[in-house]
């Protein structure tokens, strides 16, 4: 199995803080790897440096001659292009520029029909439309549509989906991604989802929606505490063997501080003219007391704050309507919030769910009808657009800025300096400035100023968006709890199946349809609709009984019961392999002969399995 990239004793530090040192990695032909860890654990630093976007401050990166690398970064850029076309379409690439030559006439000048038969015929010459085909495919589901428009006037979304597109129609020898489901609505993404498993794609992706991760990775890397721990399997595997790792780990920490202590005692018992002859107990303890610092249990982000009071008003719509430049988004829509309300918005990109949004949080006064809200409601509104630190702010001012105390769900006052401790943010970082913070720390920091001003009813848009898998894990444990209103936004189907247990549908019409149930139990209703509105099938014509085809040969009988065991014995090698890769500090040569030896047994066990059932159909006929 070829390697692709490889890298050694990476080091590398931001604003002389060290992210991660001493990174051994390899990515090999046909791998899906994605990268986990905290916010600010470097992971789109380490994939912009395997990308060659970045110089390392330590270590080498080696990529295979002649590789041809799809990066998709968080923030896109677009170097010199100022058109869509400019960007999509390379100069040097025939195919391309005829395609382009095509859209563009088709889109400016459909009617002149000299230049379109001359284009078209220039096309069938070079077998060029199956490309255009692709091309138009991944736009027009990117929604793609005027290749004539300036960059500078897309949004940061149209931006992402815009370098999206290009990586897609390149379709490059391996893909590295950062946040790719980010702005892609839940039919975009599950489409996505089939794309990167079709054929044998490498990919290297960092992503916090765990339904795309567990559907396209079958390896996981996690950054924990500036190394690679890896995992040969999905997102549940990842979980399960991480959880038994961590059990070992707080095991060893506890076993490590009940011996610091006794080395502690007995360092203070020393006179200090007999240290000399005991310098090895005293490199041991120092020793310890650097495991026990390195390893201790990982904090937790604890969400817990007091919510308003709620009367029994808390917010009604009656036939509410609001459009836009002749487009109707909301049409006659009413609805009664009630206490418990958990609420997910559903719909595509564009159909009318921030304006829905908007209208409940005062931001937008409807065309006809009205919104009233209750005298006791307070909203809290989590959305891109609030995110507005300035950025040589200190991180402490913005939470002294909303109060200097905080009552938390218990009724006890905290300081401002405390529950940001409680948030992750450690003292250093609480008197450093904004400037330095990661997208998703500057995420979780504006979460936890909205949280502060105690909200009862709290709407949340898009809030997965940049936010480490460990941090929404706890989000989602804080929002399971949260006694007062909750709506939200999300491409994750996987918050908008835990969190939410009515949909408001925006249809194209601007009908908002209300569904009682979650996201996937709302997925497989409209398949059984889908599927009972197709037309019958032609009857099936009546064909004379073939004879039936003889039971298991002696051969095929003996061939079966060596079966089972030959697929114990798979398994079994199969475990200890994974097991023995999941141990850490493996020279790259050992984990490229592992990952390669346990692609070898899965493909065993598959051939041999399924002559298991082949052979067990046969044997029952």
């Amino acid at each position: 199995m070829s390697t692709y990239i490889s890298a050694e004793n990476l080091g590398h530090s931001f604003h002389d803080n060290w992210l991660f040192k001493n990174l051994t990695i390899g990515i090999n032909r046909g791998r899906r790897v994605a990268l986990v860890g905290i916010n600010g654990a470097g992971k789109s630093t380490l994939l912009k440096i395997l990308s060659g976007s970045l110089k390392p401050t330590e270590g080498k990166v080696a990529q295979a001659r002649d590789l041809n690398v799809g990066y998709l970064e968080q923030d896109p850029h677009f170097k010199n292009a100022v058109t869509i076309s400019d960007y999509i379409f390379h100069a040097d690439n025939i195919q391309q520029q005829l395609i382009r030559r095509y859209e563009e006439l088709l889109e400016n000048d459909p009617d002149n029909m000299k230049e379109m038969d001359k284009i078209m015929e220039e096309m069938s010459d070079i077998d060029a439309w199956d490309y255009e085909y692709k091309i138009k495919t991944i736009l027009g589901r990117l929604d793609i549509h005027h290749l004539n428009q300036p960059i500078n006037t897309l949004s940061g979304g149209q931006k992402k989906r815009l370098a999206l597109a290009k990586l897609l129609i390149e379709d490059p020898e391996i893909y590295i991604l950062d946040e790719p489901t980010n702005h892609l609505d839940i039919d975009t993404i599950e489409w996505l989802e089939k794309l990167l498993t079709e054929g044998s794609k490498t990919i290297l992706m960092v992503t916090h929606d765990r339904y795309f991760l567990d559907n396209v990775c079958n390896e996981i890397l996690e950054i924990d505490r500036g190394k690679i721990i890896p995992y040969v399997g999905n997102y549940g595997y990842y979980l399960e063997k991480k959880a038994e790792r961590e059990a070992t780990d707080e095991a060893t920490f506890q076993k490590n501080s009940q011996l610091l202590k006794k080395e502690l005692e007995w360092m203070r018992r020393q006179p200090k003219a007999r240290g000399t002859k005991s310098k090895s107990r005293i490199d041991s303890y120092y020793d310890l007391e650097a495991k026990t610092k390195n390893n201790g249990g990982k904090q937790d982000v604890e969400l817990s704050v007091k919510i308003a009071r709620q009367g029994n008003k808390i917010m009604e719509m009656h036939n509410v309507t609001k459009g836009f430049n002749g487009n109707t988004y909301i049409k006659d829509f009413n609805y009664v919030f009630k206490k418990g309300d958990r609420i997910g918005l559903a719909g595509k990109n564009g159909s009318g769910k921030s304006t829905l949004l908007n209208l409940i949080t005062d931001g937008l006064q409807p065309d006809s009808g009205e919104v009233i809200k209750g005298e006791t409601t307070v909203i809290g509104y989590f959305n891109q657009a609030g995110l507005s630190f300035k950025e040589d702010e200190r991180v402490i001012d913005v939470v002294k800025n909303v109060a200097e105390f905080i009552t938390m769900a218990d009724g006890k006052m905290i300081s401002a300096s405390a529950l940001l401790t409680l948030f992750l943010f450690p003292p250093a970082k609480q008197y450093g400035m904004i400037a330095k913070l990661s997208g998703g720390e500057k995420k979780r920091l504006h979460l936890m100023s909205i949280l502060m001003k105690n909200p009862n009813f709290l709407i949340l848009d898009e809030p997965t968006n940049d936010l480490d898998i460990d941090t929404l894990n706890v989000l989602e444990e804080f929002l399971t709890t949260y006694p007062g209103i909750l709506m939200i936004v999300s491409h994750d189907r996987y918050l908008l199946d835990k969190m939410a247990e009515q949909l408001f549908i925006m249809e194209d019409n601007g009908d908002v349809k209300v569904y009682n149930g979650n996201y996937s139990s709302y997925r497989i209703e409209l398949e059984e609709n889908k599927q009972a509105n197709k037309k019958p099938a032609a009857p099936v014509p009546i064909q004379v009984e073939t004879p039936k085809k003889p039971k298991l040969s002696f051969k095929e009988e003996k061939e079966f019961e060596g079966l089972e065991k030959e697929i114990s014995d798979i398994e079994n090698k199969l475990k200890e392999t994974t097991d023995e890769l999941n141990t850490t500090n493996i020279e790259p040569k050992k984990l490229n002969q592992l990952t390669d030896k346990i692609a070898y047994l899965n493909k065993q066990l598959d051939a041999k399995s399924m002559r298991w059932i082949e052979l067990s159909e046969l044997k029952e006929v």
